[in-house]
Order: structure tokens, then sequence, then C-alpha cells
């Protein structure tokens, strides 16, 4: 029976539901996981208060078997000394590393098939071994098999332990966008081991201090300084300073997700997302040449620029953001930062990772610039004439560092006018 509702004598008013959902997860820091005196991974497991023995599928990132030749015979020993508490059910998962495992989707279905196979259920545990896109991947893998199988990451570089490897998103690429396939699923547990990072090369032990460079400028001035005076111990790759960023980055990171009100970007809002709209467009224009971590820096740096160059920032700090990016071993300047720039809508004009960083959220642009080191400001509306001089002004840099800052002081004064034309959300 079909009800008129106009003409019903029922008055049928909505029916409002509010339901509150706690995640609580862990992070672990260890060193040498998978020795068989460490028992981290085991207690991590008996911490749900279930006695059998739990069904694993392990998914392990093939470009750190070049450097952990040994890894899967220690995971096979381990899970055999501590076969009370977990069982690898099938062969680990071997899976491109890199944002190979990002853009390729029948890799999901592969993980998919190997769940399947190895008969998961929502109280078995996929582990993730590697760097953040295969995190990534795997994260989407499993929280799409059971509508949700428990998920223990395990990050091997500096990036993905202070920032992505920590956090709520998975996703995969597609259409030529970042991230565009994707869900919001805590993990299980996250579990650090320092001894990964020195298997990486230098480019990936720099390229996660991007991050932590990220957070404290919008975030933690003081954060912001210790990272810029232990410069010349994070080139030269001290394990303990490293610790120190990665911990105080991963504190910042957790903060935000569980305070800022909007841990699943419901909003428009992304502060944590600084320097990003840049970093995801240049990854896509280079072929994914550059880290992830290397694009972010270009995007703290153009967007540094831009917020100096509006008056928002002011000399010194921008000076000392600049330096201290410098000092790391960022490249600021590509030359797809300026390619088909007079050409808005088409495909290679980084501003239109404007545009497609504004679809990805919905509702108006909203970026993060920087008010002061340490502080950052949401804007709406965007004067690209004024990024465009601030792709000369990283260019010009990346000629003579050494001099350049000092030079263009005079040269290029912050703007006293208001801009003629702006980038808006409908443009």
């Amino acid at each position: 029976m079909v009800i008129d509702i106009k003409k019903s004598k029922f008055n049928l008013q909505p029916i409002h539901q509010s339901v509150s959902v706690s995640f609580n997860y862990e992070i672990y820091f260890t060193n040498n996981l998978f020795e068989l005196k460490n028992p981290t991974l085991a207690q991590v497991i008996t911490a749900d208060g279930e006695t059998k023995p739990k069904k694993i599928v392990a998914v392990v990132d093939a470009g750190l078997l070049q450097f952990c030749p040994d890894l899967l015979l220690q995971l096979a020993a381990y899970t055999k000394f501590y076969a009370e508490i977990l069982t690898l059910a099938i062969e680990p998962v071997i899976v491109p590393g890199g944002e190979a495992a990002k853009n390729d989707r029948t890799l999901v279905e592969q993980i998919h098939q190997q769940i399947d196979a190895a008969g998961l259920c929502r109280h078995s545990y996929l582990l993730a071994i590697g760097g953040g896109a295969v995190l990534d991947l795997v994260g989407y893998a499993a929280a799409t098999a059971h509508r949700g199988i428990r998920l223990i990451r395990i990050p091997t570089t500096v990036l993905a332990q202070n920032d992505s490897g920590i956090g709520v998103k998975n996703g995969i690429n597609a259409f030529g966008k970042k991230n565009f396939l994707g869900t919001f699923a805590p993990p299980y547990a996250v579990i650090n081991d320092s001894a990964f990072l020195t298997t990486l090369d230098d480019r990936d032990w720099r390229s996660g201090i991007a991050e932590a460079i990220k957070v404290a400028l919008i975030k933690d001035p003081n954060f912001f300084s210790f990272i810029h005076s232990h410069t010349a111990a994070l080139v030269h790759r001290d394990m303990d300073t490293m610790q120190q960023l990665i911990y105080r980055c991963a504190q910042l990171h957790l903060d935000h997700i569980a305070n800022s009100g909007d841990p699943f970007e419901m909003g428009s809002s992304r502060p944590l997302d600084f320097g990003h709209w840049a970093a995801h467009k240049l990854e896509h224009l280079t072929n994914y040449s550059l880290r992830h971590g290397e694009a972010v820096a270009i995007g703290i740096a153009l967007d540094s620029t831009y917020s100096y160059l509006q008056k928002l920032l002011d000399w010194s700090e921008w000076q000392r953001i600049l330096n201290t990016l410098s000092a790391l071993g960022f490249k600021l300047y590509v030359p797809e930062l300026a390619e088909q720039s007079s050409q808005l809508e088409h495909p290679r004009c980084l501003f239109r990772g404007l545009t497609e960083f504004r679809e990805h959220l919905g509702g108006e642009l909203t970026l993060t610039l920087l008010q002061h080191i340490g502080k950052g400001i949401e804007v709406h509306e965007v004067d690209v004439s004024l990024y465009k001089q601030a792709i000369s002004l990283l260019r010009e840099f990346a000629k003579n560092r050494q001099t350049v800052l000092t030079r263009l002081q005079t040269k290029y004064s912050p703007l006293r006018h208001k801009p003629t034309f702006r980038f808006s959300a409908d443009a």
C-alpha cells in the first residue's frame, strides 16, 4: 500500500538519531620488532582479551625487502615462537612500494582475494608493513573487507611513522587524483620500529621531515625551533634526534585528529594539509618522481612565500622557513611549478590543484596560510597572480639561495593593495 503523505491523517515527523562512536588505538615505539625477545606485537594482539590464536595476513612492501631480505623469515619465526597467540594464515602478500602501490587498483582486489582465501574475519588481523603508500593501500583493503578487519600498521619510513601511518585515512589514487578512493578507518594499533629507519636512503630519510615542519609551522613554534636548531643532526642521520622529531610530530597529528572536532573531514577545513594543495598536484605533474615529502616541502615553501607576499608572515620568519627547508636538503623549485601557468584550466597547470583540492572536500575553497610560525590562518580565496610571483621568488631562491633573500627584500615588498584578480570556489 502506498501512503500519500500529503493526504495522510498521520503527521509523520522526521526521526532524529545521533550515534556516537569512540575510537581508541595505541601508537607503540620499539626497536627490532620481529626479534623473538621483543613481545610487542604479541602483546598488542593479546590486548583484545580473546584467548584463541589469531589469524594474520601480512602485506609487505616489496621495496623494503631489498634492504631487509630476512624479514619474511623473521616474521615466520616470530609467529612460530608466539604460536599460541598468532598464526600466519597464508604466505605474506608482497606489493609494490611507493606510489605504485596506490596507482594500481587491482592490488586492492588482490589483497581482498587473499583475505578471503585465508578465511579472515573481523576478529582477525591484517599486518601492513611498509611505507605510507603501502599502508594507505592495505588500510583501504582492510576497511572494505567484511566492512572492517583489524589493521595493525607497521610503518617503515619517517613519513609513515610521524604522519600517514598514524592517522585515520586510507586511500588509493584514481582518475589522476591523489586519494580519490578511500575510507576513514582508524587502525587497531600502530607499531613504530626505529630499526627500519636505518634502511632508508637519504631522500626517504629527509622526506618525512617535511610533515614535521608542516605541523610545527601551523601548531608549535617551539617544535619548529627544535627542527631549525637540529638541521645538522638530522642531515647526519642522528637517530635520537629523529626519534624525538617523529614522537612530537605524531603527538601533534594525533591531538589534531582527536580534538579538532572534525576527525573525518566532514567540513571544508584541512589545516594538516598546509602546503598540500600544490604538493598533490606536483606529485602528479612529475609522474611521482617527487617523493610525497619532497613535494610537501615545495608546497610549504610556496604557501609560506605567498603568506609573506600577502603581508601575513614577516620577512624574518619567511627567511627562516626557507633556510630551514634548504638546509635540510630539500629542493624548493621544480619546473612543473610554472608549467602552463597562464592557462588556469590546462590539466598541467599547477593551479588546477586548487580546484581539485576544493573538489576533494566539497564546499568552498579553504587553504591554510601562515600568520606566524606556529599559527595558521584559513583563507577562502587566493590571488593567482600573487602565487605566480611566489613561484618566481622560489625559482630565484633556488638559483642562489645564499644571497637571494637579502637582495630580494628590496626588489619584492609585500602588497599594500588588494589584488584585482582572485581565484575563488566559483572560478
